[in-house]
């Protein structure tokens, strides 16, 4: 259904994508039957927050947003750079997202079935992490795999579900709940996530100062906005970086200052307000619950 129409353009038209929906629906519905269903056989399966589910839905919210809501329409017909942002929210968004959402139970029943831990613990490993998910942006960027993407809807989407895989693998280091396969430390994570800042800047510099047109397909689209296409690839690269580092410093800012508080609190020791919180968090006790000697 055409929703607007500006300057004769379509790009604000909500094509209906059943995959995509039919997608979305999946992650929600196997995530909401885990949850309740799936849970109730595990001993140690503990408590699901309203935070994670929250941060779940609003990761399939955007991998809607960037696979099946106009924006798809704009990078599929016109620009490369709508094409950029797709991405970005899919790896640097959805997948944090969706990692912050699945209680570590889950993955532990995961990881219990034959053969499941030697390769999650290969593909966890942080070096091995970052080269996956930057070898993954790079095969999806070079030309002629954005030329298919563009005129193959099916491989457009297996691209989608892949980068949405490599961003889970990316943030796994610092997101993880798992035990067996932990996150690393608060200034490893920083690191971490700084060299990830690094990395992409090659090829992000690579598509915002090449002089001639990277993805020649492109060159074949309707024009909109005024934006010629050598300024509509520009723009593209500068999402893939600028964009990307905000969101990686923005976790980094998020972990120093954890980092810094949890410090302070070794020094000066546990107060029962964080013992309490600790101990409702792994089911043990009601919230708000007095300490003992107030129950005297």
């Amino acid at each position: 259904m055409a929703l607007l129409h500006i300057g004769g353009y379509q790009w604000l038209d909500w094509n209906f994508h059943p995959d995509v929906v039919l997608l979305c629906l999946a992650l929600l519905g196997g995530y909401l039957y885990a949850i309740t269903r799936l849970r109730k056989p595990l001993s140690d399966a503990g408590r699901v927050k309203r935070i994670q589910i929250v941060s779940f839905s609003l990761g399939v919210l955007t991998i809607y947003a960037a696979s099946g809501s106009p924006l798809h329409e704009l990078a599929d017909v016109y620009l490369v750079s709508a094409h950029m942002l797709q991405h970005v929210l899919l790896t640097l968004v959805a997948a944090p997202l969706l990692l912050a959402g699945i209680p570590g139970w889950a993955w532990q029943a995961l990881l219990r079935i034959r053969g499941v831990m030697p390769v999650g613990r290969v593909l966890t490993h942080p070096l091995m992490a970052l080269a996956i998910f930057n070898g993954a942006m790079l095969l999806v960027h070079l030309p002629s795999a954005v030329d298919l993407q563009l005129r193959e809807w099916t491989f457009h989407l297996f691209v989608h579900v892949t980068l949405v895989g490599a961003g889970l693998v990316l943030w796994w280091p610092v997101l993880s709940y798992v035990p067996e396969l932990p996150r690393l430390t608060y200034p490893l994570q920083m690191g971490y996530l700084f060299l990830q800042s690094v990395v992409p800047a090659v090829m992000a510099s690579f598509i915002t100062f090449s002089g001639r047109l990277v993805y020649p397909v492109y060159a074949e689209a309707p024009r909109i906005w005024g934006i010629s296409a050598i300024d509509d690839q520009q723009i593209a690269g500068g999402l893939m970086k600028l964009l990307g580092t905000i969101i990686l410093w923005s976790f980094i800012t998020v972990i120093f200052f954890k980092w810094f508080e949890r410090e302070e609190a070794e020094a000066r020791g546990p107060r029962w307000p964080e013992v309490e919180e600790e101990l409702h968090d792994l089911g043990l006790t009601a919230k708000h619950q007095p300490p003992a000697h107030r129950l005297r």
